[in-house]
């Protein structure tokens, strides 16, 4: 059976959408997401025996996320601010085991679920808000620089 991983949809240039940019069309090169969570759910304390516990909120299961790239154009950036709403269909990839209730945990972007062994594999699409961004560039290389700085809302 074959598997799907990392296989570019239908006349796209990268995995990673951006909704909410404005119609723009980028490749990627260089192209890095990471998925971790956010610094409220980090809430852990030990007990007067020592213990470790988890006294976070379970309503902050959400996750940040740093994309970073360098292309020949950048997206949109301009008119871009903290506090901004999009859409991201991720390029990092979640799993989990196939059958586990409740599963997949985060919407599934269409089209990129697959299975391998007892594992599904799939990428998510999350609501995000912009935390930070930047953009530059290399006038020897040409090349164009961005970064972005994401959080789940």
């Amino acid at each position: 059976m074959p598997t799907f991983e990392n296989i570019l949809p239908a006349s796209a240039d990268t995995l990673l959408t951006i909704s909410g940019l404005g119609d723009f069309q980028y490749q990627a090169r260089g192209l890095s997401q990471t998925l971790s969570p956010i610094a409220q759910l980090k809430q852990q304390l030990r007990t007067i025996n020592g213990s470790l516990i988890d006294v976070s909120n379970p309503a902050f299961r959400k996750y940040a996320s740093k994309i970073t790239c360098t292309d020949v154009d950048a997206p949109p950036l301009d008119n871009l601010w903290n506090g901004m709403i999009v859409t991201v269909q991720c390029a990092v990839s979640l799993v989990y085991l196939t059958g586990n209730p409740g599963s997949p945990y985060k919407a599934v972007v269409s089209g990129s679920e697959y299975t391998n062994g007892h594992y599904t594999f799939y990428r998510p699409e999350m609501e995000m808000m912009v935390m930070d961004f930047d953009h530059t560039f290399d006038e020897w290389k040409a090349d164009n620089g961005w970064s972005l700085t994401l959080e789940e809302v």
